[in-house]
């Protein structure tokens, strides 16, 4: 296996920390449109090189897989570089995966009750073409969406006859101070991407009954709270609807009758949330200031901490998990949450790298892996869901970083 990684920000660089420790591949090369970061990366092991990419290029992408006899593509770069590479993948006649699927378009009349363009929808309109040409697109391989998507699959194989609903639901205590000790605000993931997907009309998912239409809808942002106790010493969080993949992928694979993703986004984030909005900073559109064009989400990603850079000023752990209801195995109704916590001192201490991007990296590393052994194949553009989920999880465990299970009151 010959990877080309694209994208050597705090996911790629914990994604190169975390291979780095396994044997499955043969080389990587470590691609970013700052070369000295890829560099920085690159320089973790003697597999790897550093490369030049334009991620909004399909020919550069192509190139750099021809050049390199690339056989994977890894893509690790903000969704909106996506279907370039997902395309230059495809056109070299490499494997793909992604964290994050290609992005969503709001219905233009009623965005908070029906679907635009979904998530994931130009990558499955040409899922008959990699299908017929023998390549697999492993997409929504992340943390989430990804691990959720695995636990779906494990909880339908093992866990439950017949499920009601599958909710992914993510939450964090997570703190950063300034050097003065002053708990600041610094998202620890992608700004870009975080806007991207609090701000869009979140998705949900029913199945078509005699009251329900079924299918797909919207909702308004931040909608329907619950506090949700998260496990090991995170407690109860207020999550809210948010748009994300896991409801587009699940019920493509997964026999269930709801599909919802909630995250514990708090207060002061969401206020944020909404006042870059009523200022138009959300936008992705370019306006000219002093004679120079700049996306205004562009400029406000620029503005605060790097995510990869926060770890040595942050505590406490993030767990990402998914709340299964329905009916037992035994027959009986049952409530169960699977998850996957991982504390922040042990990230920094033994990886180098903060907790969020470092459990957002380890799976697609984990992923490869079993494509390597051949224990996870196919073709086409697959979901987590469409694979055994049991050999995944006893890998994250070998990986040292074991998941979960806990029963909820039914």
């Amino acid at each position: 296996m010959r990877i080309l990684l694209v994208g050597a920000g705090g996911v790629g660089g914990a994604f190169t920390a975390i291979a780095a420790r396994r044997d499955f591949f043969e080389a990587m090369v470590v691609a970013d449109y700052d070369l000295e970061r890829a560099e920085k990366a690159a320089a973790t092991d003697e597999r790897y090189v550093a490369a030049q990419v334009d991620a909004s290029s399909q020919e550069s992408v192509e190139a750099l897989c021809r050049e390199h006899r690339i056989t994977h593509v890894m893509n690790a770069v903000d969704p909106v570089f996506n279907m370039p590479i997902f395309d230059g993948a495809f056109a070299a006649g490499a494997d793909y995966v992604d964290m994050a699927m290609s992005l969503s378009r709001p219905h233009p009349d009623t965005p908070y009750s029906k679907c635009g363009v979904k998530l994931g929808d130009e990558q499955f309109a040409v899922a008959g073409e990699w299908e017929q040409a023998g390549r697999l697109a492993l997409v929504g391989m992340g943390v989430e969406p990804g691990l959720s998507d695995v636990f779906a699959r494990y909880a339908a194989d093992h866990l439950f006859s017949e499920i009601d609903e599958l909710g992914t639901r993510d939450g964090a205590n997570l703190v950063v101070r300034d050097d003065d000790g002053h708990e600041i605000f610094a998202p620890s993931f992608s700004m870009w991407t975080t806007i991207e997907e609090c701000l869009n009309p979140p998705v949900i998912w029913e199945r078509a009954s005699a009251d329900v239409d079924g299918g797909w809808f919207t909702t308004p942002p931040f909608s329907e709270p619950e506090v949700f106790d998260f496990p090991e010493g995170i407690g109860p969080v207020e999550c809210v609807n948010v748009e994300h993949e896991e409801v587009l992928l699940m019920p493509r694979w997964v026999d269930c009758q709801r599909v919802t993703f909630k995250y514990g986004l708090g207060d002061e984030f969401i206020n944020i949330l909404k006042v870059l909005n009523t200022l138009g900073l959300d936008k992705t559109e370019k306006v000219r200031v002093k004679g120079v064009e700049v996306s205004p989400r562009d400029v406000v990603a620029a503005v605060l901490p790097d995510p990869a850079t926060v770890g040595p000023r942050m505590t406490g752990k993030t767990c990402a998990g998914l709340w299964v209801t329905g009916t037992g195995k035994d027959s009986r109704p049952r409530s169960t949450y699977l998850y996957h916590v991982v504390d922040n001192e042990w990230a920094m201490q033994e990886y180098g790298h903060q907790c969020v991007v470092w459990q957002t990296a380890v799976n697609p590393v984990v992923a490869l892996e079993l494509v390597a052994r051949g224990t996870w194949s196919g073709a086409g553009v697959l979901g987590p869901e469409a694979f055994d989920a049991q050999p995944f999880l006893d890998l994250l465990t070998e990986y040292g970083s074991p998941w979960g299970m806990v029963e909820k009151p039914v």
